[in-house]
């Protein structure tokens, strides 16, 4: 066991995290080659090692021990143009679109009842470049999320149940500089410098998932749920809210430092006949709920997910489709300007706007030991025009509203060893 830890530990370190948008809001449709290839189907469909942040109670499918490890490569395509109605400034595109999400998972069968395992696993991220843009206020955003777990699970009579206490370290980077026409505040010509440089803040804090699963037949089903996760970066959000709050937006205060990963519940059934097998989950993420997205009017989202497995002794074929309500809403106007701030910094720093998503993949067994996966998801282009009239309160050249674009794809590896 220490040398499969060691293993995974520098399997991890190798691949390293970068920020990514994750598809589900922030959230990644799903952790592992296999589990991506069928749209993001992980809450009865079981998928080895790579259960123990899913659903914790399916890692009594593996027999033995399982090593797996691999990442997703990430290439989100975001674009952002901000003015005028009639005159926005042309599109200018993010460099930040290519990125690396990272995944290690271990579990041993200690009995006919227990399982256990220990992981690491990037779950979530997102960020935007747009330096030497001023027209997008040259805003940086790089928020980082990884997860540490040790899943245990008992199973009796079909019946499994298991728990996977985690650890989630994140990091949040927010940079942004710019000026705002203040002539109707204070005189002709008069402007406002808006910015906000602090540096990477950093958290560490616990969490857990609670998963169950029934088999009965050919027919699984799943429960899984995943608590909120409390994260602070400090100087990040009370930083870059505090240019406008001066102008009386957020109640005239900065924003707390909080941005919480939120809470989700889902159900999922799986059926397999021969060499088929359907897989369909629906969830739920609490995004209002929690810190820092609830400020930024977040929604609560809907996932579905359904995929499908055609499976032999050497090899197996996988397709699937996620869809998951836009959560990033639109804040309605009014005559409250902080609306306006709200639309700015969730569409031009925070889009995660992207909707439904095609997956297909691929996994060959070398052996009766080794055997290597390959996803592939597209998300199809979306676009977002949110208004920031109240802005043009403090003169009339600054911004009434944006647009922003964001397509991705991404490609999934993974390297399994049975033993």
């Amino acid at each position: 066991m220490k040398k499969t830890i060691k293993l995974a530990l520098v399997a991890a370190l190798a691949l390293g995290t970068t920020s990514a948008f994750a598809t589900n809001g922030s959230n990644l449709i799903g952790t592992g080659a296999k589990s991506r290839a069928m749209g993001g189907t992980s809450i009865a469909m079981a998928h080895g090692a790579e259960s123990g942040l899913s659903n914790v109670a399916l890692i009594t499918s593996v027999e033995g021990t399982e090593v797996a490890f691999g990442g997703t490569i990430f290439m989100p395509d975001v674009s952002n143009s901000m003015g005028q109605i009639g005159m926005m400034y042309p599109a200018e595109t993010s460099d930040a679109d290519l990125n690396v999400i990272p995944e290690v998972s271990i579990v041993s069968k200690i009995n006919d009842n227990f399982s256990m395992g220990i992981g690491m696993w990037g779950t979530a991220g997102m960020g935007v470049d747009y330096r030497g843009d001023d027209n997008n206020f040259n805003m940086v955003t790089n928020l980082q999320l990884m997860q540490f777990g040790v899943p245990l699970a008992y199973k009796m009579n079909g019946f499994s149940i298991g728990i996977t206490p985690v650890l989630q370290y994140g990091s949040l980077d927010i940079n942004y500089n710019g000026t705002l026409d203040a002539s109707a505040m204070y005189g002709e010509g008069a402007e406002a410098d808006v910015e906000h440089s602090g540096g990477v803040s950093q958290d560490l804090q616990f969490g857990y998932n609670i998963g169950l699963a029934y088999e009965i037949a050919n027919l699984t089903l799943g429960l899984a749920y995943k608590s909120q996760i409390d994260m602070e970066y400090k100087g990040q959000m009370s930083g870059a809210s505090t240019p406008f709050a001066n102008f009386g937006m957020f109640g005239g205060a900065p924003l707390s430092d909080n941005l919480s990963t939120p809470a989700e519940i889902g159900l999922g059934a799986s059926y397999k006949l021969d060499e088929h097998a359907i897989a369909m989950d629906v969830k739920q993420i609490n995004w209002s709920d929690a810190d820092g997205y609830g400020d930024f009017g977040w929604e609560d989202q809907t996932v579905i997910a359904i995929g499908y497995q055609y499976e032999t002794k050497t090899w197996a074929a996988r397709v699937g489709y996620n869809s998951g309500s836009n959560p990033v809403a639109e804040q309605s106007i009014g005559n409250d300007a902080t609306a306006s701030a709200v639309n700015m910094f969730n569409l031009l720093g925070f889009p995660g706007i992207v909707e439904s998503h095609i997956t297909l993949g691929y996994s060959y067994n070398v052996s009766d030991k080794t055997s290597f996966d390959l996803a592939y998801t597209y998300a199809p282009e979306v676009t977002e025009t949110y208004s920031t009239a109240h802005f043009a309160g403090f003169g009339s050249e600054n911004p009434t509203q944006m647009t922003t674009t964001h397509s991705q794809t991404s490609l999934s590896f993974g390297v399994n060893y049975n033993f």
